[in-house]
């Protein structure tokens, strides 16, 4: 079952509509601060623009229907602006995880303080060895937790997730992600999908696990390809507010069209800085209770 409406948390479904959502603004400031962005990896953003263009995707998220819950900006941690990754929450609560990508080591303990001041419940932590992103993690059905495993999600990591999931009753999918660029580059389970509807995603098939790809499939799931151009432009990460409706990067006019003709309402924001970052509209969301 989804969540109770009448919760203030609880998540089961990556595209049920998204009630409640944490974001968090933008690191700003001078010089040093564009230093600590281009440290952890960004192309060097226009702190401005980048905080006007975040501001806006937010307004965008108020209009469409959701309660935002704004965080501070983190002092030394640029990446805290993409809330996807830190924390996992589930139906019960959250699952703090801990990043294998240096630069994103602390930003955990800064989500779950934030979501425990908006009422979210800590249900896990990660311990030991294991290292994971919510990026390599999406909600197949509602009883079924994708996992990616990848340079940033162990196995370790895998198997603490599954046993914290399934006091809820929920299961795991684990699939392998490739190469790629390398341990360095970030190449999430999520940089590969986004799920629109329960019967549509978005894929880049070029990095997809075959796995995953006959997995939708089997579950009677088509999806859209992203081109190779719009991939590296993000369009291939597209936040689901409810079913059939979505928000994403407006240079993507490719794969905006492409949801359209399957029925899909598109909505669109500039997100030309935050693709410095390689994070899109999903990355930039931690979604609190999704009906």
């Amino acid at each position: 079952m989804t969540a109770s409406t009448t919760s203030s948390y609880g998540v089961r479904s990556s595209v049920a509509p998204l009630l409640r959502v944490a974001v968090r603004r933008p690191l700003t400031g001078g010089p040093d601060v564009v230093a600590q962005y281009e440290a952890a990896h960004w192309q060097t953003p226009d702190l401005d623009r980048l905080a006007a263009q975040h501001a806006g995707f937010v307004q965008t998220l108020r209009d469409l229907g959701s309660d935002v819950v704004e965080l501070d900006p983190v002092p030394g941690l640029p990446d805290a602006v993409f809330v996807y990754d830190p924390v996992f929450v589930g139906p019960s609560g959250s699952i703090e995880l801990v990043a294998a990508k240096e630069a994103r080591r602390g930003e955990g303990a800064h989500l779950i303080a934030g979501l425990e001041s908006a009422g979210v419940p800590t249900v896990g932590r990660l311990v030991g060895d294991a290292t994971a992103d919510a990026g390599d993690m999406y909600w197949m059905d509602e009883d079924t937790v994708a996992i990616g495993r990848s340079y940033r999600t162990n196995q370790d990591a895998v198997d603490q997730v599954r046993g914290i999931l399934a006091a809820d009753g929920v299961k795991v999918e684990v699939f392998d992600l490739p190469h790629d660029l390398g341990p360095e580059y970030c190449l999430h389970l999520m940089s590969t999908i986004s799920p629109v509807r329960e019967d549509l995603a978005v894929v880049y098939e070029k990095l997809a696990p075959v796995a995953m790809l006959q997995s939708l499939a089997k579950r009677g799931i088509e999806w859209i390809v992203v081109d190779d151009e719009e991939y590296v432009t993000l369009g291939c990460n597209i936040l689901a507010v409810r079913p059939g409706v979505v928000l994403m990067g407006e240079r993507n006019v490719r794969t905006a069209d492409a949801l359209r003709e399957k029925g899909v309402e598109v909505h669109t924001f500039d997100s030309e800085q935050s693709d410095k970052g390689e994070g899109g509209p999903t990355c930039m969301t931690r979604p609190i209770l999704r009906a």
